[in-house]
């Protein structure tokens, strides 16, 4: 695992992105297509603010959506598909060769298989993730799943889950906050070729400190990136505060 330390959020999302961009760009060249995954949240603001801006022929590049809420509307402020499509779709100077949003509105098993199916097609040149307050990644809260080789879960949400997505200001109550989710799997995340993880903020240190200087253990989800032989970690200052090798 290579970690950048940056000084702050901007910075760090901006390196993040111009790293990603370089690894979707040499698949493009060599296979002529490229495949990824973008998160959302915000650690993922600046990630995606910055490459949108990326010379990359987006036209070759197919996107798969990495989480969504089960039930929730795309309407919803919260929605993912929502985030992405302001944020990052409908930024694009070129529209995507595809995008494969999760929707888990109605019957969220069934999407899950036909996910399934699909990204079996489309191998990963370059995940963009981050990594929760409570260690998860995607909705794999601890303790994530790291067996199973299904590409996506329907999961419960835990308590310090919910209260991050309260935190962030996307939901006006904790009662309001979906209690389930469909989440890529760890696994499915880690047959990524590369892995591009943006934690940005204090209160992801300890997150971070655990994630990658503790054991690799389904009770720290993100842990489990230690065993990947492409991941690198932008951080900032504050989110690398705790990190005794800096």
């Amino acid at each position: 695992m290579k970690i950048f330390i940056d000084r702050n959020k901007k910075e760090s999302g901006k390196r993040a992105a111009e790293h990603g961009a370089a690894v979707v760009r040499s698949a493009i060249k060599s296979r002529g297509v490229a495949n990824i995954i973008v998160a959302t949240g915000a650690s993922q603001f600046d990630v995606l603010a910055h490459l949108v801006t990326q010379d990359v022929a987006w036209n070759s590049v197919t996107a798969f959506h990495l989480d969504e809420y089960v039930g929730l509307p795309i309407t919803h402020g919260a929605s993912f598909r929502k985030y992405l499509w302001e944020r990052f779709v409908s930024r694009l100077p070129l529209p995507l060769a595809g995008f494969h949003y999760v929707n888990a509105e109605k019957d969220p098993q069934r999407e899950c298989d036909r996910l399934g199916k699909l990204i079996a097609r489309h191998p990963i040149d370059v995940a963009f993730i981050g990594i929760g307050e409570n260690g998860h990644v995607a909705f794999n809260d601890p303790p994530a799943d790291f067996k199973t080789v299904r590409p996506y879960l329907v999961v419960n949400l835990d308590a310090a889950c919910r209260r991050q997505q309260l935190g962030e200001g996307w939901f006006p109550t904790l009662a309001a906050v979906p209690k389930r989710a469909i989440s890529m799997s760890p696994r499915q995340i880690m047959k990524s070729k590369a892995i591009v993880c943006t934690v940005p903020d204090k209160r992801k240190a300890q997150a971070v400190k655990n994630s990658v200087e503790g054991p690799v253990t389904p009770n720290v989800p993100a842990s489990i990136l230690q065993q990947h032989q492409n991941c690198t970690l932008f951080l900032d200052r504050q989110s690398a505060s705790l990190l005794e090798n800096k």
